[in-house]
């Protein structure tokens, strides 16, 4: 049985660590500085562009993997009304 609201913050965080993934995958590839001539450095900007990037992507993993690991995939612990077991004594 559910309590009446759909937007628990389970399934809340869930959406959030999703809309973060596909951010993430979809301003990977600059498709806007495609052509862009700009050099920076003596590089293309569309380089900085994928270093940048990748510094901001492993710190959102570097995120998940502290605070989101598991979401939308493990359930919560069924409550039981059993005693646990000792079995050590």
């Amino acid at each position: 049985m559910t309590d009446g609201s759909y937007w628990t913050g389970d399934r809340l965080e869930t959406l959030g660590w999703a809309a973060g993934a596909v951010l993430l995958a979809a301003l990977a590839v600059p498709w806007f500085l495609w052509r862009d001539s700009t050099v920076v450095a003596g590089l293309p900007l569309w380089i900085w562009w994928h270093v940048g990037w990748m510094a901001l992507a492993s710190l959102g993993f570097y995120a998940f993997t502290r605070y989101g690991w598991g979401v939308g995939v493990e359930s919560p612990a069924p409550a039981t009304d059993t005693p646990e077991v000792d079995r050590d004594g």
